[in-house]
């Protein structure tokens, strides 16, 4: 229950977020559900194909296509100052769809039983890929590879998880590191946390 419930927060924070960023670059129905879409499965995908696992179950989650399909729907096709009244809320869906996902790319690991290093890596593809692949597809810099702390949470997640500090077959410490990485993504963004960057502009 506590899987699918995750599972559910973040897919439909993810497409609400892909829905949003499609209808800001002016992308027309078909292109705002394809980036609607992209964004919550994509990571798993890429996750699969990097760890050399078939992909054809990231598409064997009957219901959770659904809540995609109606997130993409609400964001199309309700009233758009309702639309952008719910955007000022998507740094926290999308902090919700972060931890959500990066705690699902840990536990697919965890349960192929890699070694820590491919759970840390399962666990940043799944958290951040839909991201990028949204970014990519709507001709953006990635934001996870040069804004805010971003892909460090998720990393946080998979090193916690593969040593063992928390065990996701606990439901009570899986929601804690949830809610966790949740309010690390949140002020992180609030704070205007960065990780250092070159600036080679400079001398």
């Amino acid at each position: 229950m506590a899987w699918e419930l995750l599972n559910i927060l973040a897919v439909s924070a993810f497409a609400f977020s892909g829905a949003i960023v499609a209808l800001n670059e002016r992308y027309d129905i078909f292109g705002t559900f394809i980036l609607g879409i992209a964004t919550p499965f994509a990571g798993g995908i890429i996750r699969n194909i990097a760890l050399d696992v078939p992909v054809v179950h990231v598409w064997e989650q009957g219901y959770l296509l659904y809540v995609a399909f109606i997130t993409i729907s609400i964001v199309y096709f309700f009233p758009k100052s309702w639309v952008m009244s719910w955007d000022r809320w998507n740094i926290y869906l999308d902090a919700i769809g972060l931890s959500a996902f990066a705690l699902q790319g840990a536990a697919f690991a965890i349960d192929s039983e890699f070694p820590l290093g491919g759970i840390i890596f399962a666990s940043i593809l799944t958290g951040v890929g839909g991201g990028v692949t949204r970014d990519v597809l709507a001709q953006r810099r990635p934001m996870v590879l040069h804004q805010e702390i971003y892909a460090v949470w998720a990393l946080v997640v998979g090193l916690l998880t593969g040593l063992g500090i928390i065990d996701l077959d606990h439901v009570i410490q899986t929601y804690v590191l949830f809610v966790g990485i949740v309010a690390c993504r949140v002020l992180s963004y609030h704070l205007g946390w960065h990780l250092r960057f070159r600036d080679m502009y400079r001398l």
